[in-house]
């Protein structure tokens, strides 16, 4: 995906971001082509680490695949709703999930199968029209919403205000004393605006 005009008024609106992208290039945001997929990654990486989060999601896919062999470049593929919906939760305990990621995954599962999610229509549908989808969801939050708009749409303009990481590189890169609140972290973005998802990538290579 190019991002060209989007680093060009970055480093515009906010010199010091200009630094940041020559080091780090381009950001590696671009559509998914499973978005049911993503919102189940979503929900197992919660408030874990990123290494710990592969582990599990692994451990997952492992339930209904067989492992690939390494030479193949395979990789496993996501399990389709019914069959999630047929797999007993402590099949996924098992796996790494905790009880109320279970829940979760069984639940977006269900909703897909009843077609109160409809995958093939996100892409069209507005930030907000995509929140009101996906929200009844067990275990889908704004956190998760904002990371589902910015690495599985890659929409241009998501602040995720929630997320921790971006709190710190925004506190980092502002020099604050304190982490910022979600109405100073609005208030800072502003410059950045069309292309807050794109600065919000640079805030987090901050903290590498």
């Amino acid at each position: 995906m190019d991002w060209s005009a989007a680093l060009a008024h970055l480093a515009e609106a906010d010199p010091k971001l200009a630094p940041v992208i020559a080091r780090h290039g381009p950001p590696t945001l671009a559509p998914t082509d499973d978005p049911v997929q993503s919102l189940a990654r979503a929900i197992v990486s919660q408030q874990l680490s990123g290494a710990a989060a592969s582990t599990i999601w692994g451990r997952f896919l492992a339930l209904y695949h067989p492992a690939p062999r390494a030479d193949t470049g395979h990789r496993a593929r996501f399990p389709k709703p019914a069959a999630i919906l047929a797999t007993p939760v402590d099949k996924l305990r098992g796996a790494g999930l905790s009880g109320a990621k279970a829940a979760a995954i069984l639940d977006l599962a269900r909703h897909v199968a009843e077609k109160k999610v409809v995958p093939g229509k996100l892409a069209a549908l507005s930030d907000d029209e995509i929140a009101a989808m996906l929200l009844p969801v067990r275990g889908i939050g704004p956190w998760s919403i904002h990371m589902f708009l910015m690495f599985s749409l890659a929409r241009p303009d998501v602040l995720p205000t929630g997320d921790l990481g971006i709190r710190k590189g925004m506190q980092r890169h502002f020099r604050l004393r304190t982490l910022p609140d979600p109405a100073k972290m609005e208030k800072l973005a502003r410059p950045w605006a069309p292309y807050r998802t794109v600065a919000s990538w640079y805030m987090w290579r901050l903290l590498e």
